[in-house]
């Protein structure tokens, strides 16, 4: 799950770095927000993720027994599919907020 979470980021950087005019600027923040990026993924939102899937996993997995384990990894894995769609053939625009589209 992290990796998918970084590649995500990446994709959204890549995508706001094309206002950049400057071919150098652009490249410095490309870095400089991959350094962050992959940081703030790494230490904030995958372990955030983490926790909240394990809570999920496990409330499903007490409430509906094995089906409701399969289940949730069915929809986990959904949601993972669903984001990489819209990324791979919609692009980054179709998954950022509205307010961050360039």
């Amino acid at each position: 799950m992290l990796f998918a979470a970084a590649d995500l980021v990446n994709s959204v950087v890549s995508y706001k770095a094309g206002v950049i005019a400057d071919p150098f600027l652009r490249t410095a923040v490309v870095i400089l927000l991959v350094l962050f990026g992959s940081s703030l993924t790494a230490f904030v939102v995958a372990p955030a993720l983490t926790a909240a899937v394990r809570l999920l996993h496990q409330s499903s997995r007490r409430g509906a027994g094995e089906l409701g384990e399969i289940l949730f990894f069915l929809v986990l894995g959904g949601v993972v599919f669903w984001l990489y769609y819209r990324l791979s053939f919609h692009g980054a625009v179709s998954i950022v907020p509205p307010g961050w589209r360039n």
